[in-house]
């Protein structure tokens, strides 16, 4: 009874993890669906532009955009193989754990019927009752012999059971085993796809050597911009800050939100999303991390990124990342829009807008539009600059948006 319970119990165990690991591996899955997707897009895009200009200063940025969907394809179906590695380990241990039961369950069954053989051979049933000192010995010992065939009959059906379950671990283990080799051989091409794409980018990047004082130019043009409209988010939440706090009746506190019960609930559901927040673009790539990086067109050119650049196409919407109030709408230097979010103590910015939909003060829903990302007809790409501040604190978007 006790090998009978401790082997329910692996079950149930094993039939949990299997099911995580499932669920685990079909999350995977999507996420390389979406991932092929968006290379698939940039193939497209990019082929486009090798037609339409011979600028290859842009052929490369948007060489560089699919290099970084091909590595994080890379990086995908590498974890599905270990997903897929770790559900074959369980799978192997139930295998295993259901071919120790069997020997155990046959040498059980194999000793019953030898035991029930010899004393069929040296007093039959019938004896067996007859031999009986009174009518209750006799109706104990027929008791007896209908519990020990029962016995038997229910180990027989637990043999078959188990048999059964081995034969569908089994199956199980050989499509996974399969599915580990297709996931082996398509992790290899997309590593040779990487390796022509980054050939193709360096030949380029060799036949452009010859203009990089202007390359260099345009790069810390691009910067100063950026730095200019970064200066100008710090101040807008160095205001709201201060407003904030003004309207709550304190004027000493300026680099942190003094919050309502209100606030904080909102803050603390922020907080609790973090890593889950959808991207702030229905569709785009990842074009600029967070932090200090080389430029991807000029290397020997350290760049300091306050937040993440999202590349999407031509009519492209930007989106809150959480419910909210909008803080503050400005406009930039160069024409261009900010929208600043408050979520509790937490900020979100969204830069580079060509259109805004939002005002000031108006309370906005979790994937509601903003605006329309600007779009560059000169570099082909709408770009949004996305930011997450705690107070005054800059922090990395790159571990708040699910799957970035």
């Amino acid at each position: 009874m006790l090998k009978y319970i401790l082997s329910l119990v692996l079950v149930l165990a094993t039939t949990l993890s299997w099911g995580q690991e499932e669920d685990r591996q079909r999350k995977l899955e999507e996420q390389k669906a979406k991932i092929q997707e968006e290379i698939r897009e940039k193939e497209r895009l990019l082929s486009e532009q090798k037609k339409k200009e011979k600028n290859v200063v842009k052929v490369v940025a948007k060489q560089n955009e699919k290099i970084g969907l091909q590595v994080r394809l890379i990086n995908t179906t590498e974890k599905q193989k270990k997903v897929l590695g770790n559900s074959m380990y369980i799978n192997q241990m139930k295998v295993n754990q259901l071919k120790r039961d069997l020997v155990v369950l046959k040498e059980d069954y194999s000793e019953m019927i030898e035991k029930s053989y010899k004393s069929r051979s040296e007093q039959s049933k019938a004896m067996f009752l007859l031999s009986s000192d009174n009518f209750l010995q006799a109706y104990k010992r027929a008791q007896y012999m209908k519990q020990y065939s029962s016995f038997r009959k229910m180990q027989g059906e637990e043999i078959k059971e188990k048999t059964t379950q081995l034969e569908q671990y089994n199956n199980k283990l050989g499509k996974q085993k399969k599915e580990k080799e297709q996931l082996i051989a398509e992790s290899e091409k997309e590593k040779q796809d990487l390796e022509k794409e980054r050939q193709e980018q360096q030949r380029l990047l060799n036949s452009i050597k010859k203009d990089k004082n202007k390359i260099i130019a345009e790069i810390r043009k691009k910067q100063k911009e950026s730095r200019a409209i970064e200066k100008q988010i710090d101040r807008l939440i160095r205001e709201a800050i201060a407003a904030a706090n003004k309207k709550a009746g304190n004027t000493t506190n300026t680099t942190t939100f003094v919050l309502t019960p209100e606030a904080k609930e909102l803050a603390n559901d922020f907080k609790a999303n973090r890593g889950r927040l959808p991207w702030p673009v229905e569709k785009g790539a990842l074009t600029k991390r967070f932090g200090r990086q080389p430029h991807p067109l000029e290397p020997s050119i350290m760049i300091e990124s306050s937040g993440i650049e999202v590349s999407s196409e031509k009519g492209a919407k930007a989106r809150a990342v959480f419910n909210g109030e909008v803080s503050d709408v400005q406009q930039a230097a160069n024409g261009t829009a900010t929208v600043v979010i408050r979520h509790g103590d937490y900020i979100t910015t969204y830069s580079n807008l060509g259109s805004v939909n939002v005002s000031k003060g108006q309370k906005v829903t979790t994937k509601q539009t903003l605006g329309t990302i600007f779009f560059n007809n000169f570099t082909g790409k709408a770009v949004l600059k996305f930011l997450i501040f705690q107070n005054t604190t800059k922090l990395n978007p790159q571990s708040w948006i699910t799957n970035m």
